[in-house]
């Protein structure tokens, strides 16, 4: 038998009423197995309406990976999207936490003496989403994992794009009405490659680092992106459920 601490987040954390579970698993049960037994004990977790990733010791598996004892597998819903990305000399801070994002310090770590320009995107709480008035947004993340995949997608920028220095920052917890959730600064020798760089960064961002985010609206709350649970008023049918957007830029 394989002992496993099992992770979950965000939606499938509030259905399972868990964040860590320590399970044993057959030898050579694969994370696809593990996580329709999982299902099987937490029903709940059935009502995903999207897939859910894989993630064997902070890297993404696919379903037929077989974990080992000791294993950390991890189960991901949809993001909002091992070992550390190789560093390159074009890879400047990168990090996650609860401290108010600093935007004109990561535009000092990518100054350089040959950047003739900085692009800087910065993602913030507005206080409307699909007709709501929102209040606030909490985010949560998988934070060795999502440390992994932000330097990832950094390292990847300076492969695609001919840049000086990319920096980014992420925001978790509480985050309030025009406060900055996330912020991407990209140097480079000429505008063009910049503003490439940093529209690569912040849509692979999206794509693939395990962040989760809340919306607290009037009335309720909702996760954005992973979408299992509704406002109260949309499950009893009295409004017509909207598409969610994104609540920043």
């Amino acid at each position: 038998m394989n002992r496993l601490t099992i992770k979950l987040f965000a939606t499938l954390r509030e259905r399972a009423r868990a964040a860590e579970l320590i399970r044993e698993v057959p030898e050579g049960m694969t994370v696809g197995e593990i996580w329709s037994r999982l299902l099987g004990e937490f029903p709940a977790l059935g009502g995903h309406r999207d897939g859910v990733a894989f993630a064997v010791n902070q890297e993404y598996v696919r379903e037929d990976f077989r974990p080992r004892n000791e294993d950390e597998v991890a189960f991901i819903p949809p993001v909002s999207g091992g070992v550390d990305a190789p560093k390159a000399w074009w890879v400047g801070p990168v990090s996650i936490g609860r401290k108010p994002v600093d935007i004109e310090a990561l535009e000092r770590a990518v100054a350089h003496p040959s950047a003739g320009a900085t692009v800087t995107f910065a993602g913030m709480t507005r206080n409307g989403n699909a007709g709501r008035q929102v209040l606030k947004l909490e985010y949560e993340a998988y934070e060795p994992m999502a440390l992994s995949e932000m330097r990832k997608l950094a390292l990847e920028a300076g492969e695609r794009f001919k840049i000086v220095r990319i920096a980014i920052q992420h925001r978790i917890g509480t985050v309030a009405i025009g406060e900055t959730s996330v912020a991407i600064a990209v140097s480079a020798a000429h505008r063009a490659e910049a503003f490439e760089a940093c529209r690569f960064a912040i849509d692979r961002l999206k794509e693939v680092v395990p962040v989760w985010k809340k919306e607290y609206f009037e009335g309720g709350e909702v996760w954005i992106g992973c979408q299992t649970s509704h406002p109260p008023e949309l499950e009893r049918g009295a409004l017509v459920e909207e598409p969610e957007t994104e609540n920043f830029f």
